[in-house]
């Protein structure tokens, strides 16, 4: 039977996963240095090589893959959709990558608790979100056009990625409820960013 683009990048996706979340477990238990790439590869029941595949090192492993957005979304949001509204389209993005994840709350939680202790990790998520604002930046430009102020379009990404690691916390401190999902609390903090603003 021939395997479908999406079974293939489900399969992908949920191996990517569970590499990510032994990583996450091990540098919470032994610390980055305290565990090598053959016993990630291990603990997450795949080959060195595969492992190598999805992530050149540990620290790309602890990190995990970045969200993608489709294409699709992306041309809409550049074509200035999907709702006429920057802030809301960008939302709209953010929505679209995270609701493409499915993300436990324990896991979130070890993540969480590692980026406060490990001034490495720290480092590297910083850079992660560098790049991407980056690359939004560039496409709020191409979608504004030039007369866009650079500076207002880096302003505006770094407030969504704010709202988005607020998500994220909140996320972590609702599992006790087990509330909402991160596209909710996305939603919610975002609504509070712009009601403070009114």
């Amino acid at each position: 039977m021939i395997e479908s683009a999406t079974t293939r990048d489900r399969k992908r996706y949920e191996t990517a996963q569970r590499i990510t979340a032994c990583a996450l477990r091990l540098t919470d238990r032994h610390g980055l240095d305290g565990y090598t790439m053959e016993q990630l590869a291990a603990a997450a029941d795949v080959s060195r090589r595969t492992l190598f595949n999805y992530f050149p090192t540990k620290l790309d492993a602890v990190l995990g893959a970045a969200p993608e957005v489709p294409a699709e979304h992306v041309d809409a949001f550049r074509a200035g959709g999907p709702h006429g509204d920057l802030v809301e389209d960008l939302a709209e993005l953010a929505r679209v990558a995270l609701s493409g994840t499915t993300q436990d709350r324990a896991t979130v939680e070890i993540g969480r608790r590692l980026l406060a202790g490990e001034p490495r990790l720290l480092v590297a998520t910083h850079r992660r979100f560098e790049g991407i604002t980056d690359e939004f930046v560039t496409l709020v430009l191409e979608r504004e056009g030039a007369g866009f102020d650079p500076a207002r379009a880096r302003l505006l990404l770094r407030v969504v990625l704010t709202v988005f690691d607020l998500a994220l916390d909140a996320f972590v401190a609702d599992r006790a409820a087990g509330g909402a999902d991160l596209v909710d609390l996305f939603d919610r903090q975002l609504r509070d960013v712009r009601e403070l603003f009114r």
